[in-house]
């Protein structure tokens, strides 16, 4: 079940949530949000000043830099899928996919199936969290770049076509892709910090996702899009020094998707530094 709640916190700090979770919402890489790979269900938040810098450590740059490094790496990891993966992954695409043709999600669906397994592929690894990272990472580029199709916007057969030759793209590629990103992840690591801790300073503050930060040049259309694309929890903290008022216009326009909002959404304009979500 979906819920809106708005909190009002006194003293040092004014927080306003508004949370837009949907069971059925499936992880994805986000061009708004520097095409970084976000979990469903992922708890975001908007830091400003002394909380925001203290964040900015290097186990929090381990998604941004997986996803620049799945980019960096796919000139070297370029193998095409294997044609027994796309006929096999084909049948079974078809078959969820004419469920309901028009609500398949092509991408989604993708990235679903190829993330599904990078836990368990990588609980062994020397550096899990990095491993990990970079298979979601490359499930995201890979699918991305297979599914350049609107979701209802085309028949199965080639909603399945781009899905399948994303996953199995990512697949035959993933074992030089983790490779090829563990060589890059300390000074990638080290420049994040640099730009973290300068994006605190500003009255917007930062974006971080379950303790992740978010590379957003637009901290704005980040979260709308991890709104509208993954019905996800945003949550916006305003220092001491800024105005604590909160507005909140009630509407009844459902998420993208159809997902409905139980009959109202909220729209929260939060305190000086923090635009309009």
């Amino acid at each position: 079940m979906m819920r809106n709640t708005m909190s009002f916190l006194a003293g040092a700090a004014a927080l306003a949530t508004v949370s837009l979770f949907s069971p059925t919402a499936d992880a994805g890489g986000l061009d708004a949000c520097g095409d970084i790979f976000v979990d469903a269900g992922a708890n975001c938040e908007v830091l400003v000043e002394g909380g925001c810098t203290a964040q900015c450590q290097p186990p929090a740059f381990t998604a941004a830099c997986a996803a620049e490094g799945s980019l960096t790496c796919s000139g070297e990891c370029n193998l095409d899928a294997d044609v027994e993966c796309t006929a096999s992954c084909q049948g079974s695409c078809e078959a969820d996919c004419n469920v309901d043709p028009g609500s398949f999600d092509c991408r989604a669906s993708c990235e679903g199936n190829c993330s599904a397994d990078c836990s368990a592929s990588c609980s062994a690894a020397s550096d899990s969290a990095e491993c990990e990272s970079s298979c979601k990472a490359t499930c995201s580029a890979e699918c991305d770049a297979g599914c350049n199709i609107e979701p209802g916007q085309a028949d199965c057969m080639a909603q399945c076509q781009g899905c399948c030759g994303g996953e199995c793209r990512a697949e035959i590629n993933m074992d030089c892709q983790i490779g090829c990103q563990a060589d890059l992840y300390v000074e990638c690591k080290a420049d994040f910090q640099g730009g973290c801790e300068a994006q605190c300073e500003k009255p917007e503050g930062a974006l971080f996702c379950d303790g992740q930060f978010i590379e957003a040049s637009n901290i704005d259309s980040c979260v709308n899009a991890l709104r509208d694309l993954l019905d996800i929890e945003v949550e916006f903290e305003a220092s001491a020094s800024a105005s604590t008022s909160i507005s909140c216009a009630v509407t009844d326009e459902p998420a993208r998707g159809g997902a409905a909002l139980l009959g109202f959404g909220l729209l929260c304009l939060a305190g000086t530094g923090l635009r309009r979500r």
